[in-house]
C-alpha cells in the first residue's frame, strides 16, 4: 500500500521474494519536495538545491535496487520517495528526539548549516506529520509484520550515506568517520548480524561502529521488545562511491556488491 500526495507515492513497498526476511529501508534517498511543502520553506530555488546536495543521500536507492537485483534471493525494499526535508522518517516525532537541538527533529527548522530553513515552530508541522510520517511508520511497521508472518523473522537494513567531511550539523561529527559506519540497536542487532555486516563491507575499508551516526531503525511497536526483529544501520561514506557530493563513480559498483553479500548471507544464516 502507497500513500499520494497528488504528486505520486510518497513511499513504495517493493516486493522481494516471499521467503526472504529482509527489508532494505531506503529512507533518505529522494529530493522530491511536493509544491506545497515547497512553499513553506524559507530557501530559494539555488539554496534548496544546494541543501539537497548536502541532506541527501544521494544514489542510496539505486545501491538498493541493484543489491535486490543480484541477491539469490531478493529482499523487499521500503523506499521513501520524498525528501527528508518533508518529513524525516526516521526521527522521534517528539522530545525523545536529540537533533531537535539543531532544528532536525522529524520536522525540519534548520539546514545543514543551522540556518532557518521553516519558521520556528514550524506552522506545517502537525500536518506534515499527519499526512507523511504517521503513513509511513505504519506501512513500515505493517512490512515488518508481514516478514514475521511469512519467515518467522524480519531482518531491517537501513541504507544511508553520510559525506567524508563533518556539517555543522551533526552532534557528533568530531569523532572517526570511516569507510563504513555500522549502527546499532543493543537488542535488536545481534553479534552475528554485525559480524555478518563487518564481513560484507570488509573489500570497502574498516568499518566504524555508531560513529559519527548511531542506532537503527526498528518500528516502535516492535522496538525492545520483538527480538525476531533484527537491524543494522549501514552509513556508507560518500567518497567511497561519489564525487561528493552527488555524482557517482565506479565505486557505487562495489558498495552494491558489498550490500548484496550481506543479504545473502543473513538470509541464508539466521540471526
Amino acid at each position: 500500500m502507497n500513500t499520494t500526495d497528488g504528486d505520486g507515492p510518497a513511499y513504495r513497498l517493493l516486493s522481494g521474494a516471499p521467503d526472504s526476511p529482509v527489508i532494505l529501508h531506503v529512507p533518505h534517498g529522494s529530493r522530491t519536495i511536493p509544491p506545497h511543502v515547497r512553499s513553506g520553506l524559507l530557501l530559494d530555488d539555488a539554496g534548496l538545491e544546494r541543501e539537497l546536495d548536502l541532506i541527501t543521500d544521494a544514489h542510496t536507492r539505486e545501491i538498493a535496487a541493484r543489491a535486490a537485483r543480484d541477491a539469490p534471493v531478493p529482499p523487499w525494499r521500503f523506499v521513501n520517495e520524498r525528501s527528508r526535508l518533508v518529513v524525516d522518517p526516521e526521527r522521534f516525532p517528539d522530545g525523545r528526539e536529540e537533533m531537535r537541538a539543531v532544528g532536525m527533529g522529524a520536522v525540519y527548522t534548520r539546514t545543514t548549516h543551522r540556518e532557518p530553513l521553516r519558521p520556528e515552530p514550524a506552522p506545517d508541522g502537525p500536518a506534515l506529520l499527519a499526512r507523511y510520517f504517521e503513513p509511513y511508520a505504519q506501512a513500515l511497521t505493517r512490512a515488518v509484520e508481514d516478514r514475521l508472518a511469512a519467515t518467522g523473522r524480519a531482518v531491517v537494513v537501513d541504507v544511508h550515506s553520510y559525506p567524508s567531511r563533518a556539517l555543522p550539523y551533526e552532534l557528533h561529527g568530531g569523532g572517526a568517520r570511516p569507510p563504513v559506519c555500522l549502527g546499532t540497536d543493543p537488542f535488536h542487532t545481534p553479534d552475528t548480524l554485525l559480524a555478518h555486516a563487518r564481513a560484507a563491507f570488509a573489500p570497502l575499508g574498516d568499518s566504524g561502529l555508531n560513529t559519527p551516526f548511531a542506532g537503527t531503525y526498528v518500528p516502535l511497536r516492535h522496538y525492545g521488545r520483538d527480538a525476531r526483529v533484527t537491524a543494522v544501520m549501514l552509513e556508507l561514506r560518500r567518497d567511497l562511491y561519489l564525487d561528493e557530493p552527488v555524482t557517482p563513480h565506479r565505486g557505487l559498483d562495489a558498495v552494491a556488491a558489498a550490500l548484496t553479500d550481506l543479504i545473502r548471507k543473513v538470509t541464508s544464516d539466521p540471526v
